[in-house]
């Protein structure tokens, strides 16, 4: 059984601090951001839980690859990546509810 997967980008403000994370739950992953479940990572230090972008993938390993790919370009092209799905820099976690 394959096993889908998410690659996503949280802000804590409007071309703020970025961090691009994969993941297979992408509802549970971000709560887990929210919660701080992990409190001396990245995302808790520098209050990163807004969900700004996402893909869906039907295998796992493509969404591993295009993180890699994300993760690989500069932080323009990832604020350019950002504002063609959400212009506004808006939350988007609540919309997967």
């Amino acid at each position: 059984m394959r096993r889908g997967g998410s690659v996503y980008i949280l802000a804590n403000r409007a071309n703020g601090v970025l961090y691009t994370g994969v993941t297979s739950n992408l509802v549970r992953r971000v709560l887990e951001h929210r919660a701080r479940k992990h409190p001396g990572s990245f995302t808790a230090r520098y209050n990163v839980f807004l969900l700004v972008y996402y893909e869906h993938f039907d295998r796992i390993v493509a969404a591993i690859a295009r993180e890699k790919q994300i993760k690989a370009g500069s932080r323009k092209a990832k604020i350019k990546l950002i504002e063609s799905m959400n212009p506004g820099w808006k939350d988007l976690h609540a919309g997967l509810l």
